[in-house]
């Protein structure tokens, strides 16, 4: 009975973990600094027609609007997850081993929103940066990227366990 509640408690923490470095990774969205050009972010715009934007620019900051979303719905998933994970755990009923698995479930498709969006940031910018100019923030997002996969796959895999 304690090792299951302790890791019910470790995975929800984790997950409440995951959640705030991936929100404020995206909140901030500054991933990439170089020192020859200025930082080159999730919500920075790039117009046509400005001194400092060239048309490759211009051309990438249409282009993250899918990372945006992506990340952007991958914390509004896995918020959702973790209330389910929080529920089941403080009302004990009968349907508290579904909520389990669907917080679970949620965190899984976190896991896979986060994941397309980062990727598809660094595959945008490939051309422009090298693996030393991704700031703290993008790695901030790669940790809540994989804790969102561990607690995901860890809570549908304890929830078999115990059942």
């Amino acid at each position: 009975m304690f090792f299951e509640m302790f890791l019910r408690v470790l995975i929800t923490v984790s997950s409440a973990l995951a959640i705030i470095l991936s929100s404020i990774s995206v909140c901030d969205g500054q991933w990439i600094s170089t020192p020859e050009e200025p930082i080159f972010g999730v919500w920075d715009t790039c117009k046509k027609g400005s001194i400092q934007c060239s048309e490759e620019m211009a051309w990438l900051s249409q282009h993250m609007v899918l990372v945006r979303s992506t990340v952007s719905l991958a914390v509004v998933v896995a918020i959702f997850g973790l209330e389910l994970l929080m529920v089941s755990q403080l009302c004990e009923d009968g349907h508290s081993h579904k909520k389990w698995n669907m917080g679970s479930v949620l965190l899984v498709i976190s896991f896979f929103l986060s994941s397309t969006g980062t990727l598809t940031y660094a595959i945008l910018l490939k051309d422009f940066t090298d693996l030393g100019s991704f700031t703290l923030l993008f790695w901030c997002q790669f940790v809540g990227v994989f804790l969102f996969f561990l607690n995901g796959i860890s809570g549908i895999y304890f929830s078999r366990l115990i059942a």
